[in-house]
């Protein structure tokens, strides 16, 4: 398979991209979750199942082999990553793509589809979070076992996270089986990479789990997809339904997955996946 890694520099950082497939084909550019996430675990278990397609991986600033940079008040934004975003196109010399994030870049895919319509075919989002506030509720009820939490977002992540700490509470409701939580610790295992600390800070500084995004989401200029685990406990319903709602986008749900759909459920995945990739590559 034809590959091209190369490095390339914004004004504030340096990304790390992965250029894959054939020239010809149909672009898709995936944006992983986080923050401080890394696109080798999608390139891992995507690259034989997207092999007909020319697919753009890279590594948000600060997270995965994108080098830390110091704590700014734009280190870390959806504005920052959008402009990173439109600088690998421009380097790359892409014409149009197809934005494919999950999680958290599900937020950036949406946000440069609604700067840059007319460089993009359409969306596809994967258990997306684009309700911060939600997120955080729901973050706060996993640890604590229900009951209301505070009324400040960023209060609620905090005390879920003392009582906690993030990467159990995230696996709580992220994964529907033990096996797929050890499955994806195995693909990432020895990888490495960029510590995550400071992208998580600056997602605190920032004020992101205060970011309520619904409003962007009227009158959207492009088709959207989702496709989501009906037991990501992440993004589904809340997330999930709502922005199905607000921009008229199909809602294809996986049974018995969760916030990796690929590794609980993958032929089902592919099969949503590919549905939504050939629909705006026509």
């Amino acid at each position: 398979m034809r590959e091209e890694i190369v490095i390339v520099p914004t004004h504030e950082a340096e990304i790390y991209v992965e250029d894959t497939g054939p020239e010809d084909a149909p672009v898709l550019v995936v944006l992983h979750g986080g923050p401080g996430g890394s696109s080798y675990p999608y390139r891992a278990a995507w690259e034989e199942e997207l092999a007909d397609y020319r697919v753009v991986y890279l590594d948000q600033r600060g997270g995965g082999r994108s080098p830390e940079l110091p704590l700014e008040p734009r280190y870390f934004t959806v504005d920052a990553l959008v402009d990173d975003l439109e600088a690998v196109r421009s380097w790359l010399a892409v014409d149009r793509w197809i934005p494919v994030g999950h999680g958290f870049g599900a937020l950036a895919a949406l946000e440069y589809g609604r700067r840059y319509p007319e460089l993009v075919r359409g969306v596809v989002t994967l258990g997306p979070w684009i309700h911060f506030p939600e997120l955080a509720r729901a973050l706060w009820r996993a640890a604590f076992g229900g009951g209301e939490p505070p009324a400040d977002p960023t209060q609620a992540v905090e005390e879920a996270f003392s009582a906690v700490g993030p990467k159990p509470l995230f696996d709580r409701l992220s994964f529907p089986s033990e096996h797929g939580r050890a499955h994806l610790e195995w693909i990432v295992e020895g990888l490495p990479l960029a510590g995550s600390e400071g992208v998580e800070a600056a997602f605190r500084t920032n004020g992101l789990w205060e970011l309520d995004y619904s409003g962007h989401l009227l009158e959207y200029p492009l088709e959207v997809v989702v496709i989501a685990g009906e037991r990501d406990g992440t993004s589904h319903p809340h997330q999930t339904e709502r922005l199905a709602d607000l921009t008229g986008a199909r809602l294809e749900l996986i049974p018995r997955a969760g916030h990796y759909p690929w590794i609980d459920e993958p032929e089902a995945f592919f099969r949503a996946f590919y549905g939504a990739v050939d629909a705006f590559s026509e």
